[in-house]
């Protein structure tokens, strides 16, 4: 397994802005949705591993379905870079788009996990 690296991230107009420390392995999309029309891909992290470096001003939430995660967007451009809620143990944790962390490692798509989230 590699080594966690430290990436950062942020919404397009950089109002929102994150770092997080990952290996970048377990990656995935969804179907849900949701997910099939953002494009995600999907890097869990725990709640140690994720800094809201700014922007918390910036952040509405959006709530949908069981309602068990909170979906957070800049007000101002739209972007959702992450999302946070809990695994099944209540651990708090955080789910970081992959397209908004800068210079992240090239995403061989064949390889991402795939959530059947439209049959959940």
């Amino acid at each position: 397994m590699p080594d966690k690296q430290l990436y950062s991230g942020h919404c397009h107009c950089g109002a929102v802005r994150f770092t997080a420390r990952t290996d970048l392995e377990g990656m995935g999309d969804c179907n849900c949705s949701r997910c099939r029309r953002l494009g995600w891909i999907m890097q869990s992290v725990s709640e140690a591993d994720f800094t809201l470096e700014a922007g918390a001003d910036h952040l509405t939430t959006y709530r949908f379905n069981t309602e068990m995660i909170d979906h957070l967007f800049c007000r101002t451009c739209g972007i959702e870079s992450f999302a946070q809620g809990s695994d099944g143990k209540g651990n708090r944790m955080y789910m970081i788009n992959v397209n908004c962390l800068e210079n992240p490692p090239p995403v061989d798509h064949g390889a991402i996990k795939h959530w059947d989230g439209a049959n959940f």
